[in-house]
């Protein structure tokens, strides 16, 4: 094992954690206990933080990231799921980079790689909470103030990561993490649907009683569709486009022919995803904006409010009123918004466009290596599963050359795909963003076959052992 995980062991009995069930928890069980974490994460995202007024523009700030990792504005839930998934990918990539050295098949070694993870957890918490109170995102607090807002966030980033840990020790189905993703983002569409609370412009916030009302006052045909700064027709028929994409896309994939090399009648095919890596590169692209944000943010605050510093201004400037950025990095890695951003300031969305497309192929690339989804890695695994591809010798170096065909330039349009659905979303208005449309399908096809294997396995005992390999 290697140094860097030895160094938590002697405070790894410290660490709260969710016991294991020690028999095995009946489908309907997980059920309840599913929906009892499920009911805790909407309460919270629903309970505003106690002495934060957060106004609309501060709201809108963020929306992909928001969608992303669940979280909702000036709520306990301020800052979502984002500390667990940044500290979790971090880990991931330094065991993928060697960094640290650990047995992934000794359990003791991944209790003390789990014990890690959550205390990467903890730190992740406590520095960004930290963060949104010292860049000023709640405006200027007294000391008593600042110290309870940080108590409530961090008490509710620990709640959320042991509801995480609850779900996936056996007690719930699936992921805490990918239902509260999935929560989130329907919450976001049906508010954007069927939000009857009124907007300024004397119609419903929710795009679908808008449109009636439109009808209804007679106002001319292109208000029924487009309503800038709130939800709009057009944003619930590009949903729902978007949606048809993403499945679409995600059935798409290359299959190669394989077969075993004991058992000669065995036939089957190895799927190469077109998503090959799925919604990580987004998830880190969308993790860098947040920090660059951040950091340009509290640079700003403390020591360029004027927007006077010709140097710092290359990080970013902000509108003292609005807190919007107008200059900068931080400029071209936030969306102009919808349709009428793109118009105002369509230089800017197409660097934006371009950025977030170039990072999610970058970062598709990437993680192909640290993920341990290279050409090299999925030959070893064919190899000592017994598999081999008909027509080539059973040995490591052909299959890589043959997987090379296909790994790389998948994961390239990939990335691409995902990068342009991403930033086109924000541009159309999307409810919940594009990547929002991703995730969810994505996770909801994974609880699909969690939920078929859980019910086969009370109903079929027999059977665990094939579900299991």
């Amino acid at each position: 094992m290697g140094r860097f995980l030895e160094f938590f062991r002697p405070i790894a009995p410290f660490i709260p954690e969710v016991k294991t069930p020690e028999r095995k928890v009946s489908f309907n069980r997980k059920l309840i206990w599913t929906g009892i974490a499920l009911i805790c994460y909407l309460i919270m995202a629903e309970t505003p933080l106690y002495g934060v007024n957060v106004s609309q523009s501060q709201a809108q700030q963020l929306a992909a990231y928001r969608v992303i990792f669940a979280s909702t504005a000036g709520t306990l839930l301020e800052l979502g799921i984002g500390p667990i998934v940044t500290a979790g990918l971090i880990i991931q990539l330094l065991a993928g980079s060697d960094l640290i050295g650990f047995d992934n098949t000794n359990p003791e070694d991944r209790a003390l790689f789990t014990t890690v993870s959550k205390i990467f957890s903890f730190l992740m918490i406590a520095f960004q909470s930290a963060a949104y109170i010292v860049t000023g995102q709640y405006g200027r607090l007294t000391l008593s103030t600042a110290v309870i807002i940080f108590g409530q966030l961090f008490i509710a980033g620990f709640v959320l990561m042991m509801l995480d840990e609850m779900v996936q020790k056996g007690w719930g189905i699936g992921s805490g993490i990918s239902l509260f993703i999935v929560a989130g983002i329907t919450k976001t569409i049906w508010m954007s649907s069927f939000n009857l609370y009124p907007s300024a412009d004397g119609r419903r916030i929710g795009a679908i009683w808008a449109f009636f009302e439109g009808i209804m006052r007679g106002d001319p045909v292109l208000d029924w569709f487009y309503r800038p700064g709130y939800p709009d027709m057009i944003g619930l028929l590009t949903t729902i486009a978007v949606f048809a994409f993403v499945v679409y896309v995600e059935g798409m994939r290359v299959e190669l022919p394989i077969s075993h090399s004991s058992f000669r009648g065995f036939r089957g095919k190895m799927p190469i995803k077109l998503l090959y890596v799925s919604n990580i590169p987004v998830i880190l692209t969308y993790t860098l904006f947040g920090f660059v944000q951040m950091v340009s943010q509290l640079v700003w605050s403390r020591w360029n409010a004027d927007n006077g510093n010709t140097l710092l201004n290359m990080f970013g400037t902000f509108n003292a009123t609005t807190g919007r950025p107008t200059g900068g990095l931080v400029y071209y890695t936030t969306s102009p918004g919808s349709l009428g951003g793109v118009v105002n300031e369509p230089i800017r969305a197409l660097v934006y466009l371009l950025i977030v497309v170039a990072i999610c192929v970058l970062f598709s690339l990437t993680w192909l290596e640290i993920g341990g989804l290279g050409a090299e890695n999925m030959a070893d695994q064919l190899l000592s599963s017994g598999m081999q591809v008909p027509g080539f010798r059973r040995s490591r170096r052909p299959l890589v050359a043959l997987l090379n065909r296909y790994i790389p330039t998948i994961t390239v349009i990939g990335g691409f795909i995902i990068g342009m659905l991403a930033a086109l979303s924000e541009f159309l208005n999307v409810f919940g963003s594009g990547m929002g449309a991703l995730l969810c399908v994505s996770i909801m096809y994974q609880y699909y076959q969690t939920m078929v294997q859980e019910q086969v396995d009370e109903l079929y005992p027999f059977l665990r052992g094939a579900f299991s390999r």
